[in-house]
């Protein structure tokens, strides 16, 4: 296993160098100067080339690439061009923690309903007790973030006046409810879905009929034969979405004024902040490389089937 693991972490130099080049290489030659988005339309030409060259743009591609990576195995994520002054280590740091709290909440609300639901619906297939539970799922799944998320501030905070209807306060606040609603409800559906699917295809196999046959009580076949199995390409899931928690959600942050990495990543992007955008990419790169050397290690304690070499 460990023999495993370290070949895996070798392997992840390699592909961060490749995201890095090909992001790298948009940032260079895609559209829009940052400089000139910086300082507006009507901007003198020797202000723009002054600028270009203190932040050392006009090198040659290959130098500023290198030079780029050489500070990036330092710790040197370069300098906001948004954000004058501020380095982007520091600048993603304080935004990146309040993005993942959120969105581990919403993705623990997503399971907490979905897998129970999912299994539930497997276990009655064909009834109407099915249909109702996959149904109501797809409801919310069906409704896009900015419809959900008025709705919930009016309902919530404006009519009931439960919850306050904007701001961050931590995950441990009450800040945290509305937004993780929003986030996490959507994603029932597609838990519920998957636990129904990878539970149907459990129920059927041989050693399930043969743990009844033995006269083995439901609650042991549901823990120890069905439920053990059919989380396995749930886990899969899972684990992809722990990469997925650095990414943030644009749409959600802006409604409810949550100072998070999805704002930050929409914002840079539009004002062609390369830097910003370079160690988000390489952030989230790094956040699934590990997620996946998880979900493999965690397969083992699954499914002792399954061992690496």
């Amino acid at each position: 296993m460990l023999s495993y693991i370290v070949r895996r972490l070798l392997w992840a130099p390699v592909v961060l160098l490749a995201v890095s080049l090909v992001t790298f290489t948009l940032g260079q030659y895609g559209p829009g100067d940052p400089v000139e988005v910086l300082l507006g339309r009507h901007t003198n030409p020797d202000v723009v080339a002054r600028i270009r060259h203190e932040r050392g743009l006009d090198r040659p591609f290959w130098r500023q690439y290198v030079d780029y990576i050489g500070k990036a195995l330092h710790g040197d994520l370069g300098e906001s061009f948004q954000y004058r002054g501020e380095p982007v280590g520091s600048l993603i740091a304080r935004k990146i923690g309040v993005s993942a709290q959120l969105d581990l909440v919403a993705l623990f609300l997503s399971l907490a309903i979905g897998i129970p639901m999912g299994l539930m619906a497997a276990l009655k297939q064909g009834t109407w007790l099915d249909t109702a539970l996959v149904s109501f799922s797809l409801i919310f799944y069906s409704l896009p973030v900015f419809l959900t998320a008025p709705f919930v501030i009016l309902a919530l905070s404006l009519a009931l006046k439960l919850l306050p209807a904007a701001g961050w306060g931590g995950i441990f606040d009450t800040h945290i409810i509305m937004p993780a609603l929003v986030l996490g409800l959507p994603g029932v559906a597609v838990w519920t879905r998957q636990m129904r699917a990878s539970t149907l295809d459990v129920v059927g196999q041989d050693y399930v009929r043969t743990a009844r046959a033995k006269g083995l009580l439901q609650r042991t076949i549901l823990s120890r034969h069905i439920g053990r199995n059919a989380l396995l390409p749930i886990f899969t899931l899972v684990g992809l979405s722990l990469g997925g928690l650095v990414e943030g959600a644009f749409i959600t942050e802006t409604l409810f004024g949550i100072p998070g990495i999805g704002r930050l990543g929409v914002e840079s992007i539009f004002a062609r902040d390369y830097p910003v955008i370079m160690a988000l990419t390489l952030i989230v790169a790094v956040a699934f490389i590990l997620a996946n050397i998880f979900v493999d290690v965690g397969y083992t304690f699954l499914d002792p089937r399954i061992r690496y070499r």
